[in-house]
């Protein structure tokens, strides 16, 4: 049996800074209880009004199974809103609510700060080249993931 050392495995790495990268957003939006999934859904919304669920897990690479979840925590905290569609009645666009719009707004300068600091130890002149691999590897490797994304 071959042994791997941790340090030699890119997908620890990648595991890892996912968990820092959670932590920090947390950490840094902490006042107002909205998780990184939370938050893509609110922006996707915010920037395709009346988006349906299935559309909105696609979007953001999330588990369509599991997207509703997270479309009832928002709507519970009268962030969101399902809305019936004018075309199809059996279909839920979303909405975001005047309090969604105002805690979006609000949680767009932590979410910065977040931004920048998980990009901290890189020196500024690597940062877009880093952000640019990462694009790079997920755009290669989207139809691996469980939840492929739709990729801008």
């Amino acid at each position: 049996m071959a042994d791997f050392p941790l340090d030699a495995l890119p997908g620890h790495y990648i595991r890892r800074l996912q968990q820092i990268a959670v932590a920090v957003f947390l950490e840094e939006t902490a006042e107002f209880g909205i998780t990184p999934v939370q938050f893509a859904a609110l922006q996707a919304v915010r920037q395709q009004p009346g988006l349906d669920q299935r559309s909105l897990a696609r979007t953001i690479g999330y588990d369509t199974s599991t997207i509703g979840g997270v479309v009832d925590r928002l709507e519970k905290r009268g962030l969101l809103q399902r809305q019936a569609s004018p075309s199809d009645r059996r279909v839920r666009q979303l909405v975001l609510t005047t309090e969604g719009e105002r805690v979006l707004m609000l949680i767009i300068a932590p979410m910065q700060r977040a931004q920048h600091r998980m990009l901290a130890p890189l020196p500024p002149d690597q940062r877009d080249e880093f952000l640019r691999m990462l694009v790079a590897l997920v755009q290669g490797n989207n139809e691996l993931a469980r939840a492929p994304g739709e990729l801008g």
